[in-house]
């Protein structure tokens, strides 16, 4: 039985390792797998390192449509995109890197409950209520579309594992990590409004921290550039000293306190989550060794849990004057808003930074069809978004990028958006999958200039960004 520092055992029951995804019937047969290659686990106690096998350049993807429309001319676009990366030319090399994901099924055991959308509460006037935002099948289809998407063969999957307590220690105060395994004990707690802490919630969140470190600890090592935390319940809300927004640890602070700790001198995290990540903000407010953007619909405080607003002006304090960097964006803002955004201000304050190391803090939620946002990206918003990562990540960080998941609440669309965001960071030069939903118009003129404010706001007010 696993025990923490604090006497708790942080699993309560040994997870089994996901299945094996299944081979889309359409694909052309291919070799049988060794017994090695055949789970898509790797084996974390083993001291050999494996050498993955040889992957070839996506650019012949046209050649390979081609052929399977003329095989298959019955099937949709999106269907048959499952590569057969033995059907490409054998004498190109691979330049497309394996993207490693960390996840663990574990993490569904966080019961979030039922009611008026995130409250919890029965009325007792309705015969369906809704399932909390924050629930399960979300995060089941993000799994379900990258093992069975056509992304699926340029990823390589690993197990996660539960943190200590006394890890948390290096973002959480211990009072307050006191305070939730008290509340754990207690059985089921509303932290603050809409966050609940249930039985089972509390492994599961040490589940999602553990693994995101261990998704770092994996960069930091050598062993990978790329890493991606599949993880619930999220975590950019949680504050040094308090639960927020469906978040108990902040998964991403945690993982950067790791990096830090290594030795690495400057670290960019880059949130695009809809709402504010006011709780990695606070962790490094007053320091300049890491560079906090967040880019969110501009939604203000909502209560004594979320006290910052994410307005501009939150620029940091101390030594950590001017690396806050919030882009709050008008509602209604889409691909283009967003695109402009990150042109005319994250790449130049990046550049400007010159980050070791990358963290993505991605959510869903900024999607044009997310219920609990008011933006208007789409899965071609998303896909770009994470090619612009990946290009700043090689430009300035040697490649490495670490992908934290936080929210994200269409349960179908936001695992399309997933999808299509992990296209842009594995640079794959044609779209894998189409929009299964058509999206509205998107008027960006008051984006785009609010932007245009942000940057002279910025050029006048930050000293290193004076020239950007």
């Amino acid at each position: 039985m696993f025990l923490d520092g604090w006497g708790f055992q942080a699993v309560h029951r040994p997870y089994p390792d996901p299945p094996a995804p299944p081979v889309p019937p359409m694909t052309p047969p291919a070799p049988p797998p060794t017994p090695e290659a055949a789970s898509p686990i790797i084996d974390l106690d083993s001291d050999v390192e494996e050498e993955p096998e040889e992957y070839y350049l996506p650019e012949f993807w046209l050649q390979l449509q081609s052929r399977v429309r003329r095989e298959y001319p019955d099937q949709r676009h999106s269907s048959f995109l499952a590569m057969d990366r033995d059907a490409l030319p054998s004498s190109q090399p691979a330049e497309l890197e394996l993207l490693h994901v960390f996840w663990h099924d574990g993490m569904l055991d966080h019961d979030t409950g039922s009611g008026v959308f995130d409250t919890g509460f029965d009325p007792g006037f309705l015969e369906v209520l809704d399932k909390h935002p924050e629930n399960a099948d979300r995060v089941r289809n993000m799994v379900s579309i990258l093992r069975k998407g056509p992304i699926s063969r340029f990823l390589t999957w690993h197990s996660g594992r539960p943190a200590h307590a006394s890890e948390l220690l290096s973002f959480h105060s211990p009072e307050y990590i006191e305070s939730l395994i008290q509340a754990n004990a207690r059985g089921s707690t509303e932290l603050c409004a809409g966050t609940f802490l249930n039985p089972g919630s509390w492994g599961v969140a040490l589940l999602a921290a553990g693994s995101t470190m261990l998704a770092m600890d994996h960069i930091l090592s050598g062993r990978v550039n790329l890493a991606y935390s599949l993880v619930r319940p999220p975590g950019h809300h949680a504050q040094p000293t308090r639960a927020d927004g469906y978040c108990f640890l902040n998964n991403a602070g945690l993982a950067v306190k790791i990096a830090l700790k290594a030795g690495v001198k400057r670290i960019v995290t880059i949130d695009i989550d809809v709402h504010y990540g006011n709780g990695t903000a606070e962790g490094f407010y007053d320091t300049n060794d890491v560079l906090t953007v967040s880019l969110h619909m501009n939604h203000g405080s909502w209560g004594p849990s979320h006290p910052q607003s994410g307005s501009i002006d939150e620029l940091g304090e101390g030594s950590g004057y001017g690396y806050n960097l919030n882009i709050p964006l008008p509602n209604g803002s889409g691909d283009e808003g967003y695109q402009y955004a990150f042109d005319e201000l994250v790449v130049p304050a990046v550049r400007q930074y010159q980050p070791e190391i990358i963290v993505f803090i991605v959510g869903q939620d900024s999607s044009m069809f997310d219920p609990n946002g008011r933006q208007c990206l789409t899965m071609d918003g998303y896909r770009k978004i994470g090619k612009i990562v990946r290009d700043m990540a090689d430009e300035h960080s040697n490649g490495r990028l670490l992908i934290v998941q936080e929210g994200g609440y269409h349960i179908t669309y936001s695992a399309y958006c997933l999808h299509a965001t992990i296209e842009g960071v594995l640079k794959v030069p044609e779209p894998l999958l189409e929009d299964p939903i058509a999206g509205y118009p998107e008027d960006s003129g008051i984006t785009l200039k609010v932007v245009d404010a942000i940057k002279r706001y910025w050029k006048e007010t930050i000293p290193f960004l004076k020239d950007i």
